[in-house]
């Protein structure tokens, strides 16, 4: 699968959409249970038909996230979990994993490295793309060059509050695909998912032409599947899969139960 490390994620959302397919975005908590372990889990993703990998960087103020991916990330920081840990793992790991890879880290943990200096480590590793989730529209603009200087992809969110005009600037700014936020609030499993989404998504597709991935409560293959038929182009799924990595008893447990799900939602959007 190296050669297709340097895959962009624009250029995965392009070859999902030729083959009529919606793309399957998982998310991990790198470090939780242990980074050998996320190393495995990314394998078993790709495996199990991931397009696209999203790689959390643990942090200590996760502003968006739910309680699942905060204890994960807690716990990763408990273990000493550093940022270039996470990176030299990416870096081992990459060669192995077909799906584009993207780092999703909160402003500070970039800021601390330097910006060019991080996006050009990230990059070096394999990292294809990035998701700055603390970081407002109208400072994106220095981290986007930062990101093309280095030959990532920066990707935005919208959420249920993003006002259309906005949405439009968003999406407009956002590179790869546009991450759009199922619920306004923190990440988590959801029993259901707000079937506002089905007017989120069409109001967003109204105003993008690029590929628009839903995210943020979505946990099981029946989500997916309505998400899909709703017309997304992609759909993310974190927390139930943070879930039983980092709280299934054993790692070889959690990576047992992490295949099963993947397989299952994979189904579900084929």
């Amino acid at each position: 699968a190296t050669q297709d490390k340097a895959q962009s994620v624009s250029a995965r959302f392009a070859a999902v959409r030729e083959q009529g397919r919606c793309a399957l975005i998982p998310f991990l908590v790198a470090g939780d249970p242990d980074l050998e372990t996320t190393a495995e889990a990314m394998r078993t993703l790709d495996a199990g038909g991931a397009d696209i990998i999203e790689l959390g960087v643990p942090y200590s103020d996760p502003l968006a996230d739910g309680p699942t991916i905060q204890a994960a990330a807690a716990r990763a920081l408990e273990r000493r979990t550093q940022l270039q840990d996470v990176i030299d793992m990416v870096a081992a790991t990459t060669p192995s994993v077909a799906a584009p890879v993207v780092l999703f880290t909160y402003f500070n943990p970039i800021m601390a490295m330097g910006l060019d200096r991080f996006c050009a480590a990230i990059r070096a590793a394999g990292a294809a793309g990035l998701l700055v989730p603390d970081l407002p529209l109208e400072e994106t603009g220095i981290v986007q060059e930062a990101a093309q200087r280095a030959g990532l992809e920066l990707i935005l969110l919208v959420t249920p509050t993003t006002p259309e005009a906005r949405m439009r600037k968003i999406a407009a700014a956002s590179q790869g695909f546009v991450y759009l936020v199922s619920i306004a609030g923190v990440t988590g499993a959801r029993a259901q998912v707000a079937d506002r989404v089905e007017a989120l998504i069409a109001t967003l597709k109204a105003n993008t032409g690029k590929p628009v991935a839903v995210g943020f409560g979505v946990s099981e293959p029946e989500h997916a599947e309505k998400i899909k038929g709703w017309g997304a182009d992609g759909v993310i799924v974190g927390s139930a899969l943070v879930k039983a990595l980092g709280e299934g008893g054993s790692p070889q447990a959690g990576l047992a139960t992490l295949a099963d799900q993947i397989a299952a939602l994979r189904a579900a959007l084929d």
